[in-house]
């Protein structure tokens, strides 16, 4: 029986209940830190059997004294909870206060609890659009030019962890996702590819209303990133890129086609205002290997879960 105790904010989203299902195997004492309480997505990726066992929390990030009061006893921090590209553009004050403020109250906790061991996700968000590099495939170093208010409060995120890191000791690592697609990934302007894939199930017609290429990652994959960057030894305050499948969006249709054999999921053309994909040498060289489903077999593996699902009645976002 392991003798860790993660604390995961933003439990209820994909990667938290992916880091879920994976600390359940590994035996890790859980508690789980979420504003929301609907589980859809613990109940849809979890095992039945390890769904009652993490203790639960329905807290606030933006408070202080309820993340410090959820982080007591905890040895790990993984800190997930951020609200999309979509709500920060319609409400920027709000964003800033989950996402900016928020973080800051993790780290707040971690310090006032002496917990070392901290991974928290940033994004590709912190970079800008492809035509500003003259690279495709954007270094561990690449200056950050965000074009979103996600985008500018991840920066503030990374900054934030070095401030932390320079003037309290308090170490972190931060991980730099591009596009996350798997079981439970519905939201964001990046679930797109997802979302065709259900619907290609389903037999609906659906279209990507973007193209370009980008930096595709398996969210089991993801997950088992972040806990492994949370169990890394502690020290410093890097951020790292995340690679993944990068690719064109027209190849995952593709691979939608082919594993659903069904034509009707299209995509446009015009790119998000994000880099191709990203070089992850820098995390490899941190964590010793990095989990790199491909994009056939990820495609693939999602396409199946979605099937068991639905034959389960486990909880799918409605067509």
């Amino acid at each position: 029986m392991s003798d860790e105790h993660f604390l995961i904010t933003g439990a209820m989203g994909c990667i938290g209940a992916w880091a879920v299902r994976h600390l359940a195997a590994d035996g890790a004492e859980m508690t789980l830190f979420d504003i929301s309480t609907d589980d859809k997505r613990l109940r849809l990726i979890v095992d039945e059997a390890d769904l009652g066992k993490p203790r639960r929390i329905q807290g606030d990030l933006t408070i202080t004294e309820e993340v410090v009061a959820a982080a007591e006893g905890a040895t790990h921090i993984i800190h997930l909870g951020a609200l999309q590209v979509p709500t920060c553009r319609a409400n920027p004050p709000l964003g800033a206060n989950i996402n900016v403020a928020g973080t800051a109250n993790v780290f707040e906790a971690a310090q006032e609890h002496g917990i070392r061991n901290l991974a928290y996700t940033s994004s590709v968000a912190v970079f800008g659009h492809p035509d500003l590099y003259d690279t495709d495939i954007l270094p561990n170093d690449a200056r950050r030019e965000p074009a979103t208010h996600y985008g500018v409060y991840k920066v503030a995120n990374e900054d934030t962890a070095r401030v932390y890191w320079h003037e309290n000791g308090t170490p972190s690592v931060g991980l730099r996702p591009h596009t996350v697609y798997g079981p439970g990934r519905d939201q964001g302007v990046t679930s797109y590819p997802c979302q065709a894939l259900l619907a290609a199930v389903r037999g609906l017609p659906y279209h990507i209303e973007y193209g370009g290429w980008m930096g595709f990652q398996y969210a089991s994959d993801v997950a088992r990133i972040v806990i492994a960057a949370a169990r890394a030894t502690p020290g410093g305050c890097d951020v790292y890129n995340i690679a993944g499948s990068v690719a064109p969006v027209s190849s995952f249709v593709e691979a939608i086609i082919g594993t659903t054999d069904f034509a009707g999921i299209t995509c446009g053309t015009d790119p998000l205002p994000f880099p191709r994909g990203m070089d992850d040498s820098a995390l490899e060289a941190r964590l010793g290997s990095v989990p790199d489903t491909s994009l056939a077999d990820g495609v693939a593996e999602t396409a199946d879960w979605f099937r068991r699902a639905i034959a389960d009645g486990r909880p799918l976002p409605p067509p």
